[in-house]
């Protein structure tokens, strides 16, 4: 396995509080099995209201994803107050335009770099799905669209809308002083088109940070611009199960561990590889 951090330069413009890393879990071909396997790569973004990024939605899945048989990558993107919209798109497209350019080297299926996301995680994931035509991606990137598109998103209770049923702060961190001015350009279930990738969705009904209707209201996108999807809803489980499992139970304990819900992952495992 190659398991390393890459830093995601943006510009050459990264400090001390503004310094992205990709981490890579990339697994190895052998001649006895198949040397010239191509694999599924995902981009995992974690969760944490654009503030901090989830320590239990960051490497135990990528564990989970390298077991299925894919790469993994892990961004940890900037935060607020280090940077606000959209300098954590960039990093994310940078981060899927790093991982397609090494392809080849990596044993990367260039057509199959799906990126994942949990809570504001799914928020930055599906905001790439949407924005990855755009030129203040693109040309501060000087990349072509092409290179930054996901070829899917999953979409783990994401945040998606900044109407009625928002995580209000999420929003607040990631737009600070341009909150009004933006956020109805970013909520994302408005930037729906017959060009937004495939997506694998799930959430819970009892979330009460961020409220089910926000995965209803993308897959209603999804829906009327005719995109395919798959949306899970689970009756019971607080907001960021991650796994649902012991492996992703919080230090801070509560209700994390979900039997009902673990079996996400695996379906999520079965859509990435029928992209």
């Amino acid at each position: 396995m190659l398991h390393k951090r890459i830093d995601i330069e943006i510009n050459g413009n990264n400090t001390e509080n503004c310094h992205p890393q990709l981490a890579t879990y990339i697994l190895d071909n052998y001649p006895s099995i198949d040397e010239n396997r191509l694999r599924p790569a995902i981009l995992i973004c974690p969760g944490g209201g654009y503030e901090h990024t989830s320590d239990r939605e960051a490497e135990a899945i990528a564990i989970q994803m390298n077991a299925m048989g894919f790469h993994a990558f892990v961004l940890y993107y900037t935060c607020a107050p280090a940077a606000v919209f959209p300098r954590q798109q960039l990093e994310a497209a940078k981060a899927i335009a790093e991982i397609r350019s090494h392809a080849e080297e990596w044993h990367i299926n260039p057509d199959k770099i799906v990126v994942m996301g949990f809570s504001a995680g799914g928020h930055l994931a599906a905001s790439i799905g949407a924005f990855y035509k755009k030129e203040f991606l693109c040309e501060p990137l000087q990349v072509k669209p092409e290179q930054i598109k996901p070829s899917g998103l999953v979409l783990c209770y994401p945040v998606i809308t900044s109407g009625e049923m928002a995580h209000k702060g999420s929003f607040h961190a990631l737009l600070g002083e341009k909150e009004e001015e933006l956020k109805d350009f970013v909520s994302l279930e408005k930037q729906v088109t017959e060009d937004t990738p495939p997506a694998f969705i799930w959430h819970t009904y009892e979330d009460s940070s961020v409220p089910v209707e926000n995965s209803m209201l993308y897959a209603a996108a999804m829906r009327k611009a005719k995109v395919p999807f798959e949306l899970h809803i689970y009756p019971r489980g607080h907001h960021g199960l991650a796994l649902a499992s012991a492996e992703t139970k919080s230090a801070k304990g509560g209700d994390a561990i979900v039997p009902e819900v673990q079996n996400w992952i695996e379906m999520a495992g079965r859509w990435i590889r029928n992209l």
